[in-house]
């Protein structure tokens, strides 16, 4: 006798409202083992594999659960509750056996693995339900802010092993965490997946990630499939199958295609663009036809630490910043309502674009006055009790990122024949674009001047496209697919990008005319001429 979950629940809370039949990573059923006997000899582990494989088709059993499946059957008098999980399409394995009947305890991880924060959600497979939340710093922003110092430690000796053990010190708070907090046992936890850029992805798996940026930047591995936690040191379930979404190239990793999972955009008609602006800007374009993609070093102009006094979106980061043409006065709000200590991405992004349409930069990202920088908040109101400024050095490289993402998109536009007006969908994705204030990213050229209701937030879709793979199997496959089938650009060698490059680093954009909404509030305030392009 056997009463598997019901696995046709509909999943209707996903970032594309898409519905879905949940079939997850792992599935659980509550098996009734008629006893031994003389007539029906056969061995412990056979008889358990035996009910399996008539519900599911054959099963492997590994030695560590050989040794516990006697002593649970007989504990339970062999009505027991199996967790078997996939590791490899088709092929599935025994996780683990509890007596009794727990086939709703059923929980797995989703996990966006970023470069600067970790976020984990523990989901309900029974269901599908996000249970909780945790986020937290990635243990290896201590040995390194940005990726390349992290590849360079990869290299040296015991510095993988390292980076390695920081992630998932980090990973495991968070999971002890959200196991405390739901009263659960971190074995009842047996499954995860996990989106992440492809360099992540290796220091998390222990791979050598040093190839990633030298010519040609080859992974190690796209796809790396399943892993049994117990290999990685994730304390959860030893033998939950682990799955990292699969990346495209050495900058388009697995988070990215989650993303573009949980959009959607890959089954839709019309022409789509996605962009995530982290650590890199990563930028996918298509529909279900086709899909494009491509990366260029973005983020580190934004993130803490960088600009002057840059730190990161925590209590006390000044968010959002505005200021009066006619005066020059500042105001600005800060995470938490907190006294301002420094300035996150989203409010450098502001200020530029403020800088710009008060007239105090040109486009070329200059002073016009000549001066070097300039205080957003004098010393006598900030937490530091010095000036937090904005320098022409902070703008030099905030107009570097700019210029990255608007050749990146120039750049994928003329290889498929396209105008920025073909496109009717624009999804902003990742925790920047979230909180990122569209007119301000459109005013510098971050963003593409589209109509605003074609603009789309999307949160954490990397987390969200790791949830819809933890549930279901075709979403998996989905995924996937989506990686195969992007044609990946390499920038890192590309003249014709390299030529963009240079030639983009204007505000909003060398052609104004790109940029119609910015252009005319230039010309309204008289910092443009009207015929000027």
């Amino acid at each position: 006798m056997a009463d598997k979950e019901d696995r046709m629940v509909i999943l209707t809370d996903s970032i594309s409202r898409e519905k879905i039949s949940i079939d997850p990573m792992t599935r659980k059923f509550y098996l009734e083992l008629s006893e031994p006997s003389l007539e029906d000899n056969r061995a412990d582990v056979d008889r358990l594999a035996a009910a399996v494989e008539k519900l599911l088709g054959p099963v492997t059993v590994p030695l560590e659960l050989m040794r516990r499946i006697p002593g649970v059957l007989r504990d339970a008098c062999w009505r027991v509750t199996v967790t078997v999980g996939m590791v490899a399409p088709g092929v599935w394995s025994l996780v683990d056996v509890e007596p009794g009947n727990t086939v709703r305890r059923h929980y797995g991880l989703a996990v966006d693995i970023g470069t600067t924060t970790v976020v984990v959600y523990l989901v309900d497979m029974h269901n599908g339900q996000i249970l909780g939340k945790a986020a937290g710093y990635n243990g290896q922003v201590a040995l390194g802010e940005d990726i390349l110092t992290r590849i360079y430690l990869a290299g040296t000796p015991g510095g993988l092993e390292q980076l390695q053990r920081a992630v998932l010190d980090t990973l495991n708070d968070l999971i002890g965490r959200l196991a405390g907090e739901h009263g659960l046992a971190g074995r009842e936890i047996s499954a995860v997946a996990a989106g992440a850029n492809s360099t992540m992805v290796h220091l998390f798996l222990g791979l050598d990630p040093s190839r990633i940026c030298m010519a040609p930047y080859i992974p190690v591995v796209n796809n790396p499939g399943f892993i049994p936690a117990g290999q990685l040191g994730l304390k959860i379930n030893p033998l939950a199958p682990v799955y990292c979404l699969p990346s495209v190239g050495s900058y388009v990793g697995g988070d990215v295609v989650a993303g573009v999972l949980a959009s959607g955009l890959h089954r839709q008609p019309e022409l789509a663009l996605f962009v995530d602006i982290g650590t890199n800007g990563e930028i996918i374009m298509g529909n279900r036809d086709w899909l494009v993609g491509c990366a260029g070093a973005a983020g580190p102009a934004l993130e803490g630490g960088v600009a002057e006094c840059g730190m990161r979106a925590e209590p006390g980061a000044i968010d959002s910043i505005s200021i009066d043409p006619g005066t020059g006065r500042v105001r600005y709000t800060t995470i938490g309502g907190a006294p301002p200590a420094g300035i996150c991405g989203s409010g450098l992004v502001d200020c530029l674009a403020e800088l710009l349409l008060a007239g105090i930069v040109d486009r070329a990202g200059r002073f016009r006055d000549g001066r070097r920088e300039f205080v957003v908040v004098p010393a006598a109101e900030s937490a530091t009790g010095r000036d937090i400024v904005v320098t022409q050095v902070d703008i030099n490289n905030l107009m570097r990122t700019k210029g990255a993402v608007n050749a990146a998109l120039e750049l994928l536009l003329e290889s498929v024949g396209c105008e920025l007006s073909d496109i009717d969908r624009f999804y902003a994705a990742g925790a920047f674009g979230q909180y990122l204030h569209l007119e301000s990213a459109i005013t510098i050229g971050l963003y593409p001047d589209l109509p605003r209701e074609k603009m789309i937030r999307l949160g954490n879709a990397s987390g969200e496209g790791a949830r819809l793979v933890l549930l279901s199997n075709r979403k998996r496959e989905e995924a996937e697919a989506i990686a195969r089938n992007i044609t990946y650009f390499e920038l890192n060698a590309n003249q014709v990008f390299m030529n963009k490059f240079i030639g983009s680093k204007f505000l909003p954009h060398t052609n104004l005319d790109y940029y119609p909404t910015v252009k005319a509030k230039l010309v309204e305030r008289g910092l443009v001429g009207d015929g000027e392009s």
